[in-house]
């Protein structure tokens, strides 16, 4: 069988082999499986990053709780020893460092949910197109 060639030496497109057309796909799918890796790894390290973040949150959240429970102590020995105005005192520095405790922990939980589930979910959503694109590329 011969082939005609176009004036650049390359073959004209309905003029290619099996073997070339099945050679092209296979490194496309490379490509295509390398690229979506990197995808699924970009998208590992941003969930990475905000599990971190949350993570660091809560661990806030229990220092400032500890400060809390500190000034809480704090308070009662002061109310024992003096009637009035020094325990008050003091048991309005521990609220206020439990609500400062509270708003952490509900922002370290919001960002550990925003970093679940640690699967790259974008990722695996364009490898199930791109397989279904070539099912049905195959199938015409």
């Amino acid at each position: 069988m011969t082939t005609t060639r176009r004036l650049d030496g390359h073959k004209r497109a309905d003029e290619h082999s099996v073997g070339e057309l099945v050679a092209r796909a296979t490194t496309q799918m490379s490509q295509l499986l390398r690229e979506e890796l990197q995808l699924a790894r970009m998208e590992m390290a941003e969930k990475g990053r905000r599990a971190g973040l949350g993570g660091g949150l809560l661990g806030g959240a229990a220092v400032v709780a500890l400060f809390a429970a500190g000034a809480g102590v704090a308070a009662a020995i002061a109310g024992l020893a003096v009637v009035w105005p020094v325990w008050l005192s003091a048991l309005v520095v521990m609220v206020v460092l439990l609500l400062v405790a509270g708003l952490m922990a509900l922002l370290g939980r919001q960002e550990v949910r925003r970093a679940a589930p640690a699967k790259p979910e974008r990722a695996l959503r364009g490898m199930q197109e791109d397989l279904h694109e070539i099912r049905g590329r195959v199938r015409r």
